[in-house]
């Protein structure tokens, strides 16, 4: 019985051979701040919206010319429910700007719907 205590006394103590010195430098990355970037869409068919979307999941701002869809009434519906959709899956944020386009913004950053300058007279 004597032999089984010290053997868990010896499992319990822990030596400083037992301890690796880790460098966290190696898990940060190479720029620590993320960019942003702004890009520029022309949504003229429902097949780019995955293109799209994955530029506002890469946490990207996106300017979307929807002028292309405005004579389709029902693919530009569903590709703005879409946008949207996205939009709110990394908690952003999506406006009209005008008629022919849509700005996407993720997470972090809001539109204010307001105008600086040249509101209504």
């Amino acid at each position: 019985m004597a032999g089984f205590l010290e053997k868990l006394k010896a499992i319990g103590k822990v030596g400083e051979e037992d301890y690796t010195e880790v460098d966290l430098g190696q898990f940060e990355e190479a720029g620590s701040s993320q960019d942003i970037i702004l890009r520029v869409a022309e949504l003229g068919k429902v097949d780019v919206l995955s293109e799209i979307k994955q530029e506002i999941y890469a946490g990207n701002i996106i300017l979307v010319d929807i002028a292309g869809l405005k004579r389709d009434k029902a693919a530009l519906d569903r590709a703005i429910g879409e946008l949207k959709k996205a939009a709110d899956d990394v908690s952003g944020d999506i406006a009209g700007i005008g008629d022919d386009l849509v700005v996407l913004v993720p997470n972090g950053i809001r539109i204010d719907r307001e105008k600086v300058v040249g509101g209504k007279d």
